[in-house]
């Protein structure tokens, strides 16, 4: 048996299954849902909630693998994918280093420590740095191209 035929089977059961659990939750209704919901009882929803794990699992696990795979055969894409991730890894540490950690009280009444803030700061820090990155060579490509010709 083909992967493919196995990959629609295996599709197929999880689509009747979402469709099952999908109309379980219309059949039942939002009052009623709410309404077991502030007594603690989600026997309703949670089947469906389970089903997108266990599919998210799945994806993340099947994409991993083929990624793997596909790095693995060759070494010159493992070394170009290594390189790329230690980049990214020296911009975060690059990030890490620019930002500063302060105590924040939250709105709820606790309180963000120090390094929590620190790698808050050092994840839009490194959000700013990408984008300038990305745009500095969207920029060069366009005026590399406007050149050439």
């Amino acid at each position: 048996m083909k992967i493919q035929n196995i990959t629609k089977i295996i599709s197929a059961i999880i689509g009747v299954l979402a469709a099952f659990f999908l109309l379980r939750i219309i059949g039942t209704g939002d009052d009623d849902i709410k309404m077991a919901a502030t007594m603690g009882d989600f026997s309703t929803v949670s089947p469906l909630v389970e089903l997108a794990r266990i599919v998210l699992l799945i994806t993340i696990s099947v994409t991993l693998i083929f990624t793997f795979l596909g790095l693995f055969s060759d070494s010159a894409k493992l070394k170009k994918a290594a390189l790329s991730v230690g980049m990214f890894l020296v911009v975060i540490a690059i990030s890490y280093v620019l930002s500063d950690g302060v105590e924040t009280p939250l709105k709820d009444g606790d309180v963000l420590s120090a390094n929590a803030s620190k790698w808050v700061g050092t994840g839009i820090r490194t959000f700013y740095i990408l984008a300038l990155v990305a745009i500095s060579l969207m920029f060069f490509s366009g005026v590399t191209k406007i050149i050439k010709k």
